[in-house]
């Protein structure tokens, strides 16, 4: 997947969740982006880090920039939690998820349990269906990849429903998407939320499927600059 043209810039401060002011490389000009992320963007959030943004031509847009990337340690780490789904998507579609190929028909956003939407629903005529749970994550700690990365009730919530559908016969996974490339392992941040911890052994132990996908964001200097994102490596836990 590729992000094409982005604005580079350096952060002043994210606040109100879902706002970023940031300083323009180029002009200097202060702007305020859009931040795609509810979490707490631990370890994220340093003052005059690099960013990278992304510049929407809809002009109803109150805030047209999107804060996409942060550059921490020489690595860029991709904080919109709205692009993971749609990897996953192109993932899907060019079967390069190995338990998930053979599947005909891929539907999204498809209602589920008690008052949810599934990201994928998964069918075909020969295979059980399989629901899909997509999370992004950005935190490193001890050179994990983590999450959540604060509490997510709405991520327990999810871990529970894919496990009440497993326990009636129904295939689920959930699909982790680190958006950085420099943790050697994934693992769930039992300190920041003991409850989705909880979920997700009880997940796992009925036989929920996990799957980490890692993404390495590379800035590509050509006549447009653009932020590219590359499948580097996948576990299955």
């Amino acid at each position: 997947m590729i992000i094409k043209p982005i604005i580079e810039g350096h952060l002043i401060k994210r606040y109100k969740r879902f706002l970023a002011d940031v300083r323009l490389t180029e002009s200097q000009e202060i702007i305020t982006a859009h931040c795609p992320n509810s979490g707490a963007m631990l370890g994220l959030l340093q003052e005059k880090s690099p960013v990278i943004l992304s510049l929407s031509s809809n002009p109803n847009r109150k805030y047209p920039y999107t804060l996409q990337a942060i550059q921490i340690d020489q690595t860029w780490v991709g904080v919109n939690t709205s692009l993971p789904n749609e990897l996953v998507a192109v993932s899907l579609d060019n079967q390069e998820i190995p338990e998930l190929k053979g599947y005909a028909d891929i539907r999204r956003e498809v209602k589920y349990g008690l008052n949810s939407r599934v990201d994928f629903l998964l069918t075909a005529a020969d295979k059980p269906p399989c629901y899909v749970e997509v999370k992004n994550v950005h935190l490193k700690r001890h050179q994990m990849a983590e999450f959540p990365d604060c509490v997510t009730a709405r991520g327990t919530k999810h871990l529970g429903e894919l496990t009440t559908l497993v326990k009636q016969g129904q295939r689920c996974m959930m699909v982790y998407v680190v958006q950085r490339d420099d943790c050697q392992g994934f693992q769930v941040a039992a300190d920041l939320d003991p409850a989705y911890a909880k979920a997700s052994v009880v997940a796992t132990a009925a036989d929920v499927e996990r799957v980490i996908l890692t993404y390495s964001l590379q800035v590509q200097s050509d006549r447009e600059r653009n932020l590219k994102f590359l499948n580097i490596s996948r576990v299955t836990l």
